[in-house]
């Protein structure tokens, strides 16, 4: 069937994917109340019992939330690798054995036909981590949370049909926000996140005849804009010779309230 994906929401308030080939349906992080990602689901149409399994990209609040109630009221195994289990155990709660499984960052797992591939990314957490899903000659990344897109990180996410890919904050507005200057460093440096910039410039090396989209996530309420991102984002890989028709490749929006429309991930 392929892979179709919707991104229920995103943003320093809460992130939650979900990633579908019909036979596997996975949750990607669960950074909102049960009640909250309930009603995401209900969105797109989804319970919580169509759920087989959550992937923990890392620890932060944002991103872990309502995993233990979520996992606790479906009995869902939780995949994470072993530091960010560590990281997490007193924030999520009791969870069963058999549900708490280890998957090493680099590590490759199938889930029937629907194939995972974890990758590391940099940001300020135990071991944070990106995902990429395969199904047949479907490529689908997600790659949020990172202060920089490593070559080891292009390495994993090129060629990819889709792409779901942080554009968090523009430099100036966060330069000139109300966080004090410890949080702007932290957020500006490596192991922070990604910039509009920043991103468009990993673009203009990541984009292929493959690449239709790309999903910008992760915007700052308070440092960002969709428009100011998508715009952004496009002159950036301009700038460096990247040009690129809407009829060929689009940038997508993606929502801190509310899901992305399910979007099926296929070659034509």
């Amino acid at each position: 069937m392929g892979i179709s994906f919707t991104v229920l929401s995103s943003g320093s308030t809460g992130n939650a994917t979900v990633v579908t080939n019909g036979e596997t349906t996975l949750l990607i992080d669960a950074g909102f109340s049960a009640r909250r990602i309930d009603e995401l689901l209900q969105e797109r149409d989804l319970t919580g019992g169509e759920i087989d399994g959550i992937l923990i990209t890392h620890e932060h609040s944002d991103h872990i939330k309502g995993l233990g109630p979520v996992a606790r009221k479906y009995n869902l195994p939780i995949y994470a690798n072993e530091k960010t289990w560590d990281a997490m155990n007193k924030s999520v709660g009791k969870i069963s054995e058999e549900n708490r499984i280890v998957l090493d960052s680099g590590e490759v797992k199938d889930f029937g036909t629907l194939r995972v591939e974890s990758f590391g990314i940099s940001h300020d957490a135990a071991e944070p981590v990106g995902y990429s899903f395969y199904d047949g000659d479907d490529k689908l990344s997600v790659a949020t949370d990172l202060g920089y897109v490593s070559d080891k990180v292009k390495r994993a996410i090129a060629d990819s049909d889709v792409l779901v890919l942080e554009a968090n904050h523009d430099i100036e507005l966060l330069r000139m926000g109300r966080y004090p200057w410890n949080t702007k460093r932290r957020i500006l440096g490596d192991m922070g996140h990604l910039s509009n910039e920043a991103s468009g410039e990993a673009m203009s090396e990541l984009l292929t005849g493959n690449t239709k989209r790309t999903y910008l996530a992760h915007l700052s309420r308070d440092h960002n804009m969709m428009d100011l991102a998508k715009m952004t984002v496009r002159d950036a890989m301009e700038e460096r010779g990247c040009f690129y028709k809407e009829t060929d490749f689009k940038l997508c929006d993606t929502y801190f309230d509310r899901p992305t429309p399910w979007d099926k991930v296929s070659k034509p």
